[in-house]
C-alpha cells in the first residue's frame, strides 16, 4: 500500500512542479504585419499565447513532428499553444505568409530540426525572412 501511495505522491509532484515551472509568452499581431516576437525560445512545456486580431492568425508550417503540429488557428480569437517537444517550429500568418509574415519557436534549445526547417518551400519574400529569423537564433 505504501509503494501505491508513493508512486501517487511522486506522479502528483511532477505534475505540480511542471505547472508551477511552466510559464506563458504572449505575442501580438504589430501594425507592421509582424509577429511581436518573431524569434520566441521557450521551455519543454511552455505555452505561447498569440492575442486576437482580426486580421492575423497563426498556422504551423513545420516542426520536430509534422504529425502533432498545433492546428491553425481562426481569426479574432486567443489562441494558445503547448509545446512539450524540443525542436525549432515554424509558423506563418495564413493571408502573409507569402509577404513573410512569420515566427520560430525555439524549444528547449533544440535546433536538431533546422535543417528540415530551412527546406520548407516557401515564397522568396518568406525565404528571405525565414533567413534573417534564423540568424537570430544563432545569436
Amino acid at each position: 500500500m505504501h509503494i501505491l501511495r508513493n508512486i501517487f505522491m511522486v506522479i502528483f509532484l511532477l505534475l505540480v512542479s511542471k505547472s508551477v515551472y511552466a510559464k506563458t509568452i504572449q505575442i501580438d499581431f504589430t501594425p507592421d504585419d509582424s509577429f511581436s516576437i518573431e524569434v520566441a525560445h521557450i521551455d519543454v512545456g511552455d505555452t505561447i499565447e498569440w492575442l486576437p486580431n482580426a486580421d492575423h492568425n497563426v498556422e504551423f508550417l513545420g516542426g520536430p513532428n509534422m504529425n502533432s503540429l498545433p492546428e491553425k488557428a481562426n481569426f479574432n480569437v486567443s489562441y494558445s499553444a503547448n509545446f512539450d517537444l524540443p525542436g525549432v517550429y515554424l509558423y506563418q500568418c495564413t493571408p502573409h505568409g507569402n509577404m513573410g509574415m512569420l515566427g520560430l519557436v525555439v524549444v528547449g534549445n533544440n535546433l536538431n530540426n533546422l535543417k528540415e526547417i530551412e527546406e520548407i518551400e516557401l515564397s522568396p519574400i518568406a525565404k528571405s525572412v525565414l533567413q534573417r529569423l534564423i540568424i537570430k537564433i544563432s545569436k
